[in-house]
C-alpha cells in the first residue's frame, strides 16, 4: 500500500518492539509506540482543547493507512503541525515494525 510516500507493499505493520520518534521541543511531538493486543491511543497536548479531535483523527488515519491494528500509541504534543505528527508517527511505526524508515 502506498499513499503520500507511505509504502508498506501491502503488508500489515506488526509492532514488534517499542519505538519512539520526535522531541519534546516546541512545535514538535514525541511519539511512543509499543506492542499491545488492542489499539490504544493516548494524547497529551498543550493545544488539546482546540485541536485534540484533529490530532486523534490524524493518528487514526495514519494507523489505518499503515495497517496498524494493534498497538499502544502515546503522543506528547507541543503544538506540532499535522505534517509533523504524520512524519513522527510514520517513523515510530516503521522503527517498531523493524521496517527501514
Amino acid at each position: 500500500m502506498c499513499d503520500a510516500k507511505i509504502c508498506t507493499d501491502g503488508e500489515k505493520m506488526d509492532i514488534k518492539k517499542s519505538a519512539v520518534a520526535g522531541t519534546l521541543e516546541s512545535n514538535d511531538v514525541f511519539v511512543e509506540i509499543e506492542e499491545s493486543d488492542t489499539l490504544k491511543i493516548e494524547i497529551e497536548s498543550i493545544v488539546y482543547a482546540q485541536f485534540g479531535e484533529d490530532i486523534k483523527n490524524t493518528v487514526k488515519d495514519m494507523l489505518d493507512k499503515m495497517d496498524v491494528k494493534a498497538a499502544k500509541v502515546s503522543l506528547n504534543d507541543h503544538g506540532a503541525l499535522d505534517c509533523v505528527i504524520r512524519a513522527r508517527l510514520e517513523t515510530a511505526i516503521k522503527r517498531a515494525s523493524e521496517v527501514e524508515a
